[in-house]
């Protein structure tokens, strides 16, 4: 057993897929399978079943991933801690997020007082983020739901209420407000499950006892206001959006509902060893997003974040 193997069999357990994960590794298909096949004999067990070209994690395998993503994960950090140089200027920091325009902000203010620190940018929809920082593939989530797990925790940045946008010539642009019983008769735009407008919108029909008409589900947030403004429906959309003013023109109402809101949360692993840039990053963002809006509130560290 050696470390490429270990990581060769994360891999393969993060995909459950063999050319999945050999596109990643960069590394041919029969060479992974059989990489995988000398761990299992060498552990003495099957970590995967196998049903024709199939490939699923069983329980050995679950519980062996859990000690080897441990152990990489320590490793990772031991190398990163020995090749950062205390108050060092430079480095890197990586950050996944839904949708990139939430950070473009705070991205832009840190590179203007940082030149010298690079990033890293993922999209990941909230499922796959918690699996990120766990194997240590990003320093932070800017999560905009709870993400599930006692080892996570992580620093309110920003509470901001969520608007319906209608197009301009909608019959109700000309109103303030709408109750979510009145969307069951609209067309709605909405990102497929797993983006946390999709969560709150779901939330949001199931309370109010609604069955939704969906014209779009798909992995574009940012899409959103732009196919509004082509009147191709309605949906909910951060208020930050109406003030950035970049995007489709849209009439905003207030959706009647206590939570109708969007809480951007800053996550980390507990265990991960940060960067002095990481850091640093860290500390701005929470600056950045503390005015003008509410945020810069710790959810919890060592706690869980949900």
């Amino acid at each position: 057993m050696d470390l490429q193997a270990l990581r060769y069999f994360q891999a393969v357990a993060r995909h459950q897929h063999i050319s999945r994960a050999a596109e990643e590794l960069m590394v041919a298909q029969p060479s992974l399978s059989r990489a995988v096949a000398r761990l299992e004999a060498d552990l003495g067990t099957v970590l995967f079943d196998r049903r024709g070209r199939r490939i699923r994690l069983n329980a050995q395998g679950e519980a062996f991933l859990r000690r080897v993503e441990r152990v990489l994960g320590e490793l990772d950090d031991a190398r990163r801690e020995l090749a950062g140089v205390p108050g060092e200027a430079g480095g890197t920091v990586s950050v996944a997020a839904e949708t990139m325009l939430t950070l473009t902000g705070v991205l832009a203010g840190f590179r203007r007082a940082e030149p010298g620190v690079g990033f890293h940018l993922h999209q990941a929809h909230a499922e796959a983020m918690p699996r990120l920082l766990r194997d240590r593939r990003v320093d932070f989530c800017a999560a905009s739901q709870p993400l599930a797990g006692g080892d996570l925790c992580g620093r309110e940045l920003l509470r901001e209420e969520v608007l319906l946008a209608v197009p301009q010539d909608h019959p109700w642009a000309a109103r303030r407000s709408v109750r979510i019983e009145e969307l069951a008769r609209e067309p709605f735009v909405v990102p497929r499950p797993g983006y946390w407008q999709r969560a709150l919108a779901d939330r949001l029909f199931e309370r109010a006892g609604v069955l939704p008409t969906i014209v779009y589900e798909g992995d574009e947030p940012g899409a959103m206001q732009d196919l509004i403004g082509a009147g191709l429906g309605v949906g909910l959309i951060p208020a930050v959006a109406r003030e950035a003013g970049t995007r489709a023109a849209v009439a905003w109402l207030r959706g009647e509902a206590q939570d109708c809101e969007r809480v951007l949360t800053l996550v980390w692993h507990r265990d991960a060893h940060l960067s002095p840039a990481a850091r640093r990053f860290r500390d701005f963002a929470a600056g950045h997003f503390r005015a003008p809006f509410a945020g810069g509130r710790k959810t919890g560290c060592p706690s869980p974040v949900e």
